[in-house]
């Protein structure tokens, strides 16, 4: 069992050893950074970074979510909807303090379906629907 942690941690050391680089030196005496971007420290890419990813990613979801919340607001009765279950329905009651809504999902049966205000996905309208040609 010795000669197992013994192998091991001589393994480890070398691997260290190997990892190691040395760095040169310019007669300067400055490191000369030959990187991507030339030696600059990853403390001053991270604002950089911080900034692509929100305008990148938060920005974008942000808008969206306020969409979909004024769309909610100015839900009224007889407006077409798509839940996030996918079922296509029309609004025929809305219950805004209880957070429900009615909606109508077949019509030659009448079938009605009571979901949350929140399983709402989009409403749709005719500028969403896409052009048949």
């Amino acid at each position: 069992m010795a000669n197992i942690a013994l192998l091991t941690s001589d393994l480890f050391t070398s691997g260290l050893l190997l990892a190691q680089e040395t760095i040169k030196k310019t007669p300067e005496g400055d490191t000369g950074g030959s990187g991507l971007f030339g030696g600059l420290p990853i403390t001053a890419l991270l604002p950089v970074i911080l900034l692509l990813f929100y305008f990148m990613v938060l920005r974008p979801q942000q808008k969206a979510q306020n969409e979909t919340r004024d769309q909610l607001e100015t839900l009224k009765a007889k407006d077409r909807v798509i839940t996030i279950g996918g079922i296509h329905g029309t609004v025929t009651n809305i219950q805004k303090e209880q957070g429900i809504v009615t909606l109508q999902i077949d019509d030659s049966t009448g079938a009605k379906l009571r979901v949350g205000t929140s399983a709402i996905k989009e409403v749709v309208t005719d500028e969403s629907k896409p052009d048949k040609k």
